[in-house]
């Protein structure tokens, strides 16, 4: 059985258990933290995310993937003292979420700038991944990059070709932000696929934000796992119209095909000045939302326990295993 690299360092495959294939431990502005918010760098803020994973431990869920990368706040220090204070596997990732132009030290770096050379954002991804993130010996087991509502922008697809070159070079599965209603995820594919990337080892995040089954359909045809992966975003779409996606896409046999989450901020985010304000804004978006409210739900639908076991178990071991 294949390893995956987590913030503890490489396991089997096998012992990833239950995953939730989308979360986020802290999101941040990293300019704007370091320059108004030093509070969050404190032994309260790690040790409230690694109790709330600890909660979650103890309702059987094994791992998470932590999806936040250059232009979401990833802060590896931060992410290593949560690992080392809970039983919860975490997956680390690398890449560059970006819905626009590419970030400063890309801007005249790269193949026909101002400083002609390979993508140097390929080097930086499998570096994070075969050697260690920001100087430390923890690897990244994902990559992700980004496109939403403004389309394939320039910045975005050059983001995404280095990712699928990174994923290349390394076997490492991706995943990606979509825009469901616009389409997205089908421009995410034909890009990804014209990179020569394997596509049953992509995930096509936020599908749940549709009801458009003939749209995630066709993602469906080309062998991606659909991330229904963001309940609790309940303005967005309802809870009960991401559960009713899910149990039509099963009843049309593509059970084997999709994985929940929640993509939600497990320890702290300066998106809210404080944490609370973020719990009151979208009360459903933590880390119990499905285990408690949408399980339920999508069993009186008639979900099998073997259909939601794969969601959970054996989606995520294909995407990782290869």
């Amino acid at each position: 059985m294949a390893t995956v690299q987590t913030a503890r360092g490489p396991v089997d495959a096998a012992s990833l258990g239950k995953v939730l294939i989308h979360e986020h431990v802290f999101l941040m502005d990293m300019e704007y933290t370091l320059n108004y918010r030093p509070d969050f760098f404190t032994e309260e803020t790690i040790d409230s995310a690694a109790a709330r994973l600890n909660e979650i431990k103890a309702l059987g869920y094994d791992t998470i993937v932590d999806l936040t990368v250059l232009g979401l706040g990833r802060h590896v220090p931060s992410l290593l003292a949560v690992a080392e204070r809970t039983g919860v596997n975490m997956i680390l990732s690398t890449g560059l979420y970006t819905f626009d132009a590419v970030p400063g030290p890309f801007e005249f770096h790269g193949p026909g700038l101002l400083l002609d050379a390979p993508e140097p954002m390929v080097d930086l991804f499998v570096r994070d991944i075969t050697v260690g993130m920001a100087g430390t010996a923890a690897k990244a087991g994902m990559l992700k990059c980004a496109i939403d509502k403004q389309g394939l922008r320039p910045g975005v697809e050059r983001a995404m070709r280095a990712v699928a070159q990174a994923h290349r070079a390394t076997s490492t599965p991706i995943t990606v932000h979509t825009a469901p209603k616009e389409h997205t995820g089908l421009e995410v594919q034909r890009v990804l696929a014209e990179e020569g990337a394997d596509l049953s080892r992509v995930v096509i995040g936020h599908c749940g934000d549709t009801t458009d089954v003939n749209y995630l359909l066709r993602l469906a045809e080309k062998g991606s796992l659909l991330g229904m992966d963001r309940f609790g975003v309940d303005f967005a779409i309802t809870t009960q119209d991401r559960v009713d996606t899910i149990v039509e896409l099963v009843r049309r046999g593509h059970a084997g095909q999709l994985a929940l989450s929640h993509d939600c901020c497990i320890g702290w985010s300066d998106f809210f000045p404080r944490f609370d304000d973020y719990r009151r804004a979208m009360p459903n978006h933590h880390l119990r939302h499905i285990h408690d409210d949408v399980l339920p739900l999508l069993r009186e639908a008639g979900v099998s326990e073997a259909q939601i076991e794969a969601m959970f178990t054996a989606n995520p071991l294909r995407l990782f295993a290869g």
